[in-house]
């Protein structure tokens, strides 16, 4: 497994791009209203991105059509923008990426219409601070399978499960690289498996079902749900390693 370790210069321009990408979050998270289209929000997001002489990572990647995975409820990632107009009591993801100047950023967040559950404030709150809770756990040195132990720890604790199937990621000249960051341990041993350098940059994005954690993907061939359909949330930031500490780089 190639993990790539970036110099500083590499490091400034992740950082540009993922600025870009945080301020384009909290640009659709301001905009998320009732009445407001997903698809309004997508162009929304397209246009302030390509405001920054920047293009949005995620449109055309795999195939997939729009700038921004906009997932509704029940779908917990990689949902499709349409027509649908929001309303009080949805919960929404917000996933996009950014390229600038041939460099990669990723991020995502979960929010919340109006007045939502106290259930999904749970679930919402779960994927945020389980997400800033692996940032500041993650130390150069450690395995990357420790991280996903703690991921799975932190999630089964508050009650809910980690989707499967799905993982975070490296990041940097393509949107996807080595290695993937399970929210899970996938064998017994977390002191297996390539450990975490300074100069690493991934992606840590906890992905929250509320009692089973098996995913389906729906007939749009994208959207994925839990098997037990219930709503989900999903919290990313773009994270790199300096001086053994993991520091957020998806700030605004």
């Amino acid at each position: 497994m190639a993990i790539a370790i970036r110099s500083k210069r590499d490091l400034a321009c992740l950082e540009k791009s993922s600025i870009i990408v945080a301020k384009t979050l909290a640009l659709v998270t301001e905009n998320a209203l009732p009445g407001i289209s997903l698809y309004e929000l997508d162009r929304i997001a397209e246009d302030y991105i390509i405001s920054q002489s920047a293009r949005p990572a995620f449109k055309g990647l795999y195939g997939f059509p729009n700038t921004t995975c906009l997932s509704l409820n029940s779908v917990i990632i990689h949902g499709i923008p349409s027509d649908y107009k929001l309303r009080n009591g949805d919960i929404l993801g917000v996933d996009l990426g950014v390229e600038c100047g041939g460099w990669f950023g990723d991020g995502a967040v979960t929010i919340g219409i109006g007045e939502i559950s106290s259930k999904d404030e749970q679930l919402i709150a779960c994927a945020k601070d389980v997400l800033y809770e692996a940032i500041d756990f993650c130390r150069s040195g450690m395995h990357f399978k420790e991280l996903s132990l703690f991921l799975e720890q932190a999630i089964t604790r508050r009650g809910f499960v980690p989707l499967q199937g799905f993982c975070g990621h490296g990041i940097g000249r393509k949107p996807h690289e080595e290695p993937e960051i399970p929210n899970y341990l996938e064998s017994p041993n977390p002191k297996q498996g390539p450990k975490i350098k300074d100069g690493m940059v991934f992606c840590i994005e906890p992905m929250v079902c509320q009692s089973d954690g098996v995913p389906v993907i729906l007939k749009d061939k994208w959207s994925v749900v839990a098997k037990d359909m219930q709503n989900g949330s999903h919290y990313e930031h773009t994270i790199a390693m300096i001086d053994g500490r993991a520091r957020i780089l998806t700030h605004n």
